[in-house]
């Protein structure tokens, strides 16, 4: 016979709360046993777990370019698992963002913590209140993990020990009246006092919490901790970091809090014994609860300020006092910061009663030290915030304090990639499926080209005249700026422009991004653009197009079209023009991997010799005619046909002096590859098949039937094209859908407008 439901479901929830309780307190021998375990996890002050739990979230991330010499480390990181997934609104952070956030995370493992607030500082609608709530829960969730756990002191002070023996009379107060309330719930009714005491279990010691969440290991002596660590550990890599690296400073430099250290006094005085005391000294997992205030406090600018500053537990005082026999040694009183001290203290937006909490954290944040009456309280906490730009106000005109924050900025989404995960998230991401490929991020490139300055120094001291990439980006180079921004370096750019994208320009850059996505379309703006986009055109049986996109800003809302940067359109367009002709191309072209590769092998063995010899290849075995003629014929495939002679001179020299002092004497004498594993080769081989799409449209635009099949393509007509149409154009069509994500109708429609509109024609050097 089955059980019933409520068993079955009660037994079901009892078992998946097994093990689920962390609060079990060990004596702090045992808790040693432990730190010899994981001394890695359970010495960490809270940057460092801080900084554990983003990387563990986030990961490595990745480099688009990792052998370029002038790389700045622009990394690609994945913050879904930290800021989207399980979360009730997800927070979407784009490149820029994400390598800033990272920097300022990376400090956090490595050297001593200077003590400051960390204001993330952005414009309204840039999701900055989304950032910080999905930031603390994740630290919470790791906080209760295995990989996340610390540990705190917790006292257990034995009665037996410290020579406690009261009778009933003598007993405290508030201690009978605790156990006249336990008495009086178990048996339904009140007891006489004397029965209550006479009868209530007494535990044998009392327990007295760190209200600051000290990590046990404070609990040895300053001046012996060097000595303890040094016998405790082995002598391994951990041992040789925690003597000399900079992030275990803290363990040697702090203390513990002012309760800690008088009861460790106390104790010490009365017992004579430090293994005494060290045995009424237990650790427990530190559990971080916001909405209790435990180890994370929020606090947003309507909230009041406590009433009162200091913190006291009457009953527990009572009981050390008497344990202790001297009121004056112990004072349990602590202020509201300690419950944060190892936690987070964070003030969600700088307004209101959260002016009056930054000004009161001003010596915190500058001493570690907090005044609780004549009490000196330390408090390590970290300390983030959010604002808005405007609240500068509120902390300028105070050095020492504007000194002591690091405003980190979150701006509206600056990268293209970024700002369409939001469209999938909030519309789904079935609406890929209703643009042309490439045409939704455009609208995205659409709506942040309103965020940008108008003008980029940094870009304009290094293209010089921007007229030159008139075919593939704008007048104020927004769209550049765009793809530096998603991390790619754009293919159109030249060979000069490519070889002077130092590393310094590169900075230069970034840095612009500072003073952008403050203005334009913001976050709610752009959602609500796309909205009335996708409602008024996506369709079953069309696709959204360019023309649908640049329709919708120039005619349906021209309001909108003002906001943009002048001929932003037109260029946006092009660029949309320039790619899918490339598309066509590569999907196009048949490649002739073999005659390509003993064209660069001759190449690269001919440049070896004068110009007027005759030479056998090595490499191919071919009897070669090295004249002018012969270089030229494989140099027009390499740098086009419009090469001039300098150019081609430059070049000859170039390559062969990368072919003598790397690819011969490094890549195939002494590692032993190939001459086609080459860096070398593969950079020609680049060259070679770039030059050679660039022809091979031509026969297809010349004929009318080549268009009248691709409008036929998947119909009964279309058999009665010839087999070599029908083979060109089947042959387009898979590999348009296969390389690059088109379907069928995508496909053929994209098509027809590159041979109906000339697109290559357009590009046509």
């Amino acid at each position: 016979m089955s059980r019933d439901p409520i068993t079955q479901a009660m037994a079901a929830l009892h078992a998946s709360q097994r093990g689920f309780d962390q609060s079990q307190a060990v004596p702090f021998t045992d808790f040693l046993q432990l730190l010899r375990a994981h001394p890695e996890r359970l010495i960490r002050n809270v940057h460092q777990v801080f900084h554990d739990m983003v990387t563990t979230y986030v990961g490595q991330g990745f480099d688009e370019y990792p052998e370029d010499p002038e790389s700045i480390n622009f990394i690609g990181y994945d913050f879904r698992r930290l800021f989207v997934e399980n979360t009730d609104q997800p927070f979407f952070a784009d490149r820029i963002f994400a390598n800033r956030f990272m920097n300022m995370i990376d400090a956090f493992r490595g050297g001593a913590q200077q003590n400051k607030i960390f204001m993330f500082e952005g414009p309204p609608g840039c999701g900055k209140s989304i950032f910080l709530n999905n930031l603390l829960r994740r630290f919470e969730d790791y906080a209760a993990s295995e990989a996340g756990q610390r540990y705190e002191v917790v006292w257990r002070l034995d009665r037996q020990v410290l020579g406690e023996h009261f009778d009933a009379d003598g007993q405290p107060v508030l201690d009978r009246l605790a156990a006249l309330l336990e008495n009086a719930s178990e048996s339904g009714g009140l007891r006489d006092v004397a029965d209550a005491h006479r009868f209530a279990p007494r535990q044998t010691f009392v327990e007295v919490p760190c209200p600051s969440h000290d990590n046990p290991i404070l609990m040895v002596p300053k001046d012996q901790r060097p000595a303890f660590f040094d016998l405790l550990f082995e002598n391994d890599e951990f041992k040789w970091n925690l003597s000399y690296n900079k992030e275990y400073d803290w363990v040697f430099r702090d203390t513990p809090c002012t309760i800690c250290s008088s009861l460790y006094q106390a104790l010490l005085h009365k017992l004579g014994d430090p293994d005494r005391v060290f045995s009424m000294i237990h650790a427990r997992p530190y559990q971080m609860d916001r909405r209790l205030g435990e180890g994370i406090s929020v606090f947003n600018p309507g909230d009041r300020t406590a009433r009162t500053t200091v913190v006291s537990n009457p009953l527990l005082q009572r009981r050390i006092s008497a344990l202790l026999q001297d009121s004056n040694q112990v004072r349990y009183l602590f202020s509201r910061y300690a419950r944060t001290n190892n936690g987070i203290y964070a003030l969600m937006d700088l307004k209101g009663h959260n002016k009056d909490r930054l000004f009161e954290l001003h010596n915190i944040i500058s001493d570690g030290v907090h005044k609780v009456d004549e009490i000196e309280e330390r408090v390590n906490s970290l300390f983030l915030g959010v604002m808005n730009p405007e609240d500068n106000k509120n902390v300028h005109g105070f050095q020492s304090l504007t000194d002591r924050i690091e405003f980190i900025s979150i701006s509206y989404v600056l990268d293209s990639a970024t700002e369409v995960e939001i469209y999938k998230n909030i519309f789904g991401n079935h609406i890929e499926d209703n643009f042309l490929p490439r045409v939704l991020e455009n609208f995205a490139r659409v709506i942040i080209s309103s965020r940008l300055n108008e003008k980029s120094p940094a870009l304009l001291e290094w293209i010089g005249d921007p007229r030159k990439y008139r075919l593939y980006c704008d007048e104020n180079l927004h769209l550049l700026k765009m793809t530096i921004y998603t991390g790619l370096i754009p293919a159109w750019l030249d060979e000069d422009d490519r070889r002077n994208f130092t590393a310094k320009r590169r900075r230069k850059i970034i840095a612009e991004a500072e003073t952008e996505g403050h203005v334009g379309f913001s976050g709610r703006d752009a959602i609500d653009i796309f909205h009335d986009l996708y409602s008024a055109h996506a369709r079953d049986d069309q696709f959204i197009t360019m023309d649908t996109l640049c329709g919708y800003f120039v005619k349906a809302r021209p309001d909108l079209a003002k906001q943009l940067p002048a001929g932003f359109l037109d260029s946006l367009r092009r660029m949309y023009n320039y790619q899918i002709l490339q598309e066509v191309k590569e999907s196009l072209y048949y490649y002739n991997e073999d005659q390509i590769a003993r064209d660069l092998m001759n190449y690269m063995f001919a440049l070896n010799y004068e110009t007027g010899t005759t030479a056998v290849c090595g490499f191919t075995g071919e009897k070669l005619e090295i004249t002018g003629a012969f270089l030229s014929a494989i140099e027009d495939r390499l740098l086009g046909t419009g090469a001039r002679e300098t150019r081609r001179q430059e070049f000859r020299d170039a390559t062969q002096r990368e072919y003598t002092s790397r690819t011969l004497t490094q890549e195939i004498m002494v590692e032993g590859r190939d001459i086609r594993e080459t860096q070398l080769f593969a950079d020609l081989h680049k060259r070679y098949v770039f030059h050679l799409k660039e022809k091979v449209l031509e026969p297809f635009l010349k004929n009318a039937n080549f268009r009248r099949a691709l409008k036929d393509y998947g119909t009964e007509d279309f058999r009665t094209y010839d087999k070599r149409i029908r083979g060109d154009v089947t042959f387009l069509i898979t590999n348009l859908s296969d390389r690059f994500g088109y379907t069928e109708m995508g496909a053929r429609e994209m098509c027809i407008y590159v041979v109906d509109n000339d697109i290559a024609a357009e590009f046509h050097a």
